[in-house]
């Protein structure tokens, strides 16, 4: 794939970019393990001026990086603005809340006694560089989040971002930059998909983070595992939003538009799989298609616009073929559901019901803004519903009936349940999946320390 600009909204390539060769991925990898040296002795305190400082310039960059963030991937503008806000206060956290989250911990005394010391740490120092293989769905925040912590922590990061970003990713280069880290604190490589074997082999890079497709995921855990080197991933998902008969359906059903719909569709946690009580299964459904209907569709520039293009024609069609399969076994679409006409790779909200787990929507993620209906009898249907799936990384319940929402919790397959709202990741709550969602933790304390050496300092008497 060509590491270029393409717009979305009309096809047209704005700007391409010739990958790095050999000998420039060598200089930077090599600048990456310099910097480390140094920059790992570095106090919290200067981390988190620097870090506060990018916070700071993210803030005053909104509106150009948030037009760059559009014209590269489609999303709304309003919701690329709203992106880089969300990265800068990401970043505040971080500052504000590592050294807390890192500090020493001290076993208890009956312990340290029962070791023979006279003392007992336990330490989170970095490991060193780390790789990043980031998606173009969320090109800022996807990024802020791994690097927020990670050099927070006192790793070094080596970003390879998907190739249809590459401004968004130069910009990130240069704003940790600006913000006052040394330069090979935060490094992004233009390089294609397959030099990343090559580069997740070097000895230098200690660890590495994935946020994208299942095959991705997989090649880099092998690799990773063959080198015995940490990873993080986190894949796909096909949520579910479970509506029971307590409900308030008329939020119920606005929110789920929103959970359905954000980023165009392409969001790994935006809800997909909407499993409705029978008693209520007809009046979320007629409120649920009435919302998805009024979206509206257009130039991802305009301020007014709600639903952009998809990021690319392969996702728009691969979208289109999910529906089709779908139509042709026996589904209902309830609008939607047709290619337009024009320039662009738009798709229109769209909504199925009449599901079968033969059909391809039933059992893959449906990366776009397709929503599928599904009725539940009871609690122990809506579970399994929720649960028949290969991904597990959110959920969504809406009950005011405090046993079901314990149930809920108990029994969803997933890493996180939301109960009467919509999935959405903030810096203070850990964020990851099960199954094949992938394994690990982004953000939080847990996040903060998944690139650490978990170290015990033993002093005897």
């Amino acid at each position: 794939m060509p590491i270029a600009t393409v717009n979305p909204a009309n096809g047209e390539t704005l700007k391409t970019y010739e990958p790095m060769d050999e000998d420039e991925l060598e200089r930077r990898l090599e600048l990456a393990e310099a910097t480390f040296r140094t920059y790992r002795t570095t106090s919290f305190a200067e981390r988190a001026r620097s870090l506060t400082k990018a916070a700071q310039l993210l803030d005053e960059d909104q509106g150009e990086i948030g037009r760059v963030v559009t014209t590269e991937m489609g999303k709304p503008v309003r919701q690329a603005r709203a992106e880089a806000a969300k990265c800068a206060k990401a970043m505040r956290w971080y500052a504000e809340h590592a050294e807390r989250l890192l500090a020493d911990e001290e076993p208890a005394e009956a312990d340290v006694r029962d070791s023979g010391a006279s003392r007992v740490r336990v330490r989170y120092r970095p490991l060193g560089p780390v790789l990043a293989v980031m998606p173009w769905n969320f090109p800022l925040w996807q990024v802020v989040r791994f690097a927020a912590p990670a050099l927070m922590a006192g790793n070094v990061g080596l970003l390879k971002h998907a190739s249809n970003v590459p401004q968004t990713a130069l910009y990130l280069e240069d704003l940790f930059h600006r913000a006052g880290f040394p330069a090979g604190c935060f490094q992004t490589l233009l390089i294609g998909s397959g030099a990343v074997d090559d580069v997740l082999r070097d000895e230098r890079v200690k660890a590495a983070t994935l946020t994208g497709s299942e095959p991705a995921g997989r090649a880099v855990a092998s690799t990773a595992g063959e080198m015995i080197k940490k990873t993080v991933l986190e894949l796909g998902g096909s949520d579910p939003y479970i509506v029971m008969p307590s409900a308030d359906l008329d939020r119920a059903a606005e929110v789920a538009v929103t959970a359905r719909v954000q980023n165009n569709g392409q969001s790994c946690i935006a809800a997909k799989r909407f499993i409705v009580h029978t008693d209520v299964y007809d009046a979320f459904a007629e409120r649920f298609v009435a919302g998805m209907r009024a979206l509206k569709v257009g130039d991802p520039l305009a301020e007014d616009t709600e639903i952009g293009p998809l990021a690319s024609e392969r996702g728009r069609d691969d979208l289109a073929e999910l529906v089709d399969d779908a139509r042709h076994g026996g589904a209902t679409v309830l609008c939607g559901g047709e290619l337009p006409d024009g320039p662009g790779w738009y798709y229109p909200p769209t909504v199925l019901s009449g599901i079968t787990r033969e059909m391809r929507v039933h059992r893959e993620e449906a990366f776009g803004p397709v929503a599928t209906l599904y009725r539940a009898d009871d609690v122990d249907e809506a579970v399994l519903i929720a649960n028949d799936s290969e991904f597990g990384l959110s959920s969504n319940v809406w009950t005011r009936d405090e046993t079901e929402v314990e149930r809920f919790a108990r029994d969803l397959e997933a890493g996180s349940v939301y109960v009467n709202g919509m999935t959405a990741s903030h810096p203070a709550f850990p964020f990851g999946g099960v199954k094949r969602s992938g394994y690990g933790r982004e953000l939080s304390g847990h996040g903060i320390r998944e690139f650490c050496n978990i170290t015990t300092v033993w002093q005897g008497a």
